[in-house]
């Protein structure tokens, strides 16, 4: 079983920045770089809403339009970790946010971390 576990959430003010980090491990075999990472963020009685996706390699990456230019989703293969870097944080980015990990390499595998609160207040 793939485990996702997400670091870095907080309270800060607005305009501050803030790094997400989602560590991941698994069995023997587990080859992160054959997952797609990307992060997700949730309000209570919202959906969970998708702002960043990086390829396994790293070498793309895409990001929804209420965080583009802010956020950077980065990743370290060799770490086995996928990093969400926010910045000009404003009030409305205060949500639960969660690493997600996508592979369809021998089969469909999709896993989610347990989130970490991020809150931006004055």
């Amino acid at each position: 079983q793939v485990q996702l576990v997400e670091s870095g959430g907080g309270s800060v003010q607005p305009g501050e920045s803030l790094r997400l980090s989602c560590q991941a491990s698994g069995p023997s075999g587990f080859t992160f770089s054959t997952y797609a990472m990307s992060w997700y963020r949730q309000t209570p009685g919202e959906e969970r809403e998708l702002l960043a996706t990086i390829t396994g390699a790293g070498d793309s990456s895409t990001y929804a339009d209420s965080v583009r230019g802010r956020f950077m989703i980065s990743r370290d293969n060799g770490k086995n970790t996928v990093d969400l870097q926010m910045n000009s944080l404003k009030p409305e980015d205060t949500a639960v946010y969660y690493c997600n990990g996508l592979s369809v390499v021998g089969g469909v595998h999709h896993y989610w971390g347990q989130g970490t609160q991020v809150t931006v207040a004055s």
